[in-house]
């Protein structure tokens, strides 16, 4: 990671925006071991702890320029029970990200995270009480777009993209 972000750095002087996209998918969880402390640990391994290393790769060299913006894309199952792996997995990127937010607090970078619903290249208006609505990989897009834009002050966020899961409160 280290030697990948210096090349980077080496050639371009700077990294401007660093979107985390890669985890294992929801769909490689085995669902007969959604309380497995093995399943469990590899999956916040795989996705927030790979998440915090590549941030960490980039953020001081963001701190050190005066300007950066850092989004990883989670998902809604940080906001549901039924199974511990998904919901934790998701729910560590999300604390992980505001720690690291609010560790770059007044420096010009910014973490934030998107949580999508279900993706798929045609969302249905439709929105299943209890879950959350459909996205689309141009909505995810468009607003990864703009929290890695200059324009984008929003810091220390997890975002609902589509309908956060419908009936439920969460402050």
């Amino acid at each position: 990671m280290d030697a990948g972000v210096a090349r980077v750095l080496e050639q371009h002087g700077r990294i401007d925006a660093l979107v985390v996209t890669a985890a294992p998918s929801a769909g490689t969880l085995d669902p007969a071991r959604k309380s497995d402390p093995e399943q469990v640990l590899t999956a916040i391994d795989g996705k927030a702890l790979g998440f915090l290393r590549v941030a960490n790769a980039v953020l001081p060299a963001q701190r050190g320029v005066g300007f950066g913006r850092v989004v990883v894309i989670s998902g809604q199952n940080a906001y549901l029970s039924g199974n511990i792996t998904a919901s934790l997995r998701n729910t560590a990127v999300s604390v992980i990200a505001k720690n690291l937010a609010d560790e770059a607090a007044g420096t010009g970078v910014t973490v934030n995270v998107v949580n999508p619903g279900t993706v798929t290249d045609t969302p249905s208006a439709e929105v299943r009480p209890g879950a959350p609505g459909e996205s689309s990989p141009q909505q995810i897009a468009d607003l990864v777009a703009f929290l890695a834009s200059p324009l984008s002050v929003v810091s220390g966020e997890s975002i609902a993209i589509a309908h956060r899961v419908l009936g439920q409160i969460t402050v």
